[in-house]
């Protein structure tokens, strides 16, 4: 498939080019193995890639993609926990020091959770299951008839993402401790602004 061979183009262009201006840099995480200092939890849209949204340099950022940007509370039972092992990896094996959660605009996992995902499969939706992460958020969002409950949304995700992060205890811990601290981020689109929450305020400001 012609998509895929685009793929392996930039791969060959990489490896002829950034790769070999940073060869240096991937020796050394080559053989030093990886330390640092962010992880950003972020949105699968293509449309933002977190590396060419903060212009992240190889092994400046370990990154978790998931739909919406979501994280989920702490819990030790049931299911698969590939959400919390990456967190847990991050805070406790790479030890981090700072996690984003990046929201953004124009966010199909959060359109879901206010319409359904809708994408017609046998009756059981993923998608659906995962976005009543927010459902608490998006209930009292459509309560309030608000004029734009899509980014209110988005920016209500990040909010209770970050709450969730906090019920992990050894993120508790070491944010009391101020070894971890935690951020709230929104990007939007179009205008390709950043946000970023000023939790003191509950305001997403304009960096």
């Amino acid at each position: 498939m012609p998509e895929f061979r685009v793929l392996v183009d930039g791969y060959r262009r990489f490896k002829s080019d950034a790769y070999v201006k940073q060869k240096a840099r991937y020796d050394a995480l080559a053989s030093d193995g990886q330390s640092p200092p962010i992880m950003i939890i972020s949105c699968s849209d293509s449309r933002v890639d977190p590396a060419t949204v903060f212009d992240t340099t190889p092994g400046q950022v370990f990154a978790l993609r998931n739909v919406a940007s979501l994280v989920p509370p702490y819990e030790t039972g049931g299911g698969l926990h590939g959400v919390s092992a990456a967190i847990e990896f991050g805070v406790l094996g790479l030890e981090v020091r700072h996690i984003v959660v990046l929201g953004h605009a124009q966010c199909g996992g959060i359109k879901a959770s206010l319409e359904g995902a809708n994408l017609g499969h046998d009756g059981h939706s993923f998608i659906d299951g995962w976005v009543d992460i927010i459902r608490p958020a998006r209930d009292r969002i459509v309560a309030s008839a608000s004029d734009d409950p899509q980014r209110d949304l988005e920016l209500d995700a990040v909010r209770v993402s970050l709450a969730n992060l906090r019920s992990f205890p050894f993120i508790a811990e070491r944010e009391k401790n101020e070894q971890l601290k935690l951020h709230g981020a929104y990007f939007g689109i179009a205008d390709g602004n950043l946000y970023v929450l000023d939790e003191q305020t509950d305001i997403f400001e304009v960096q």
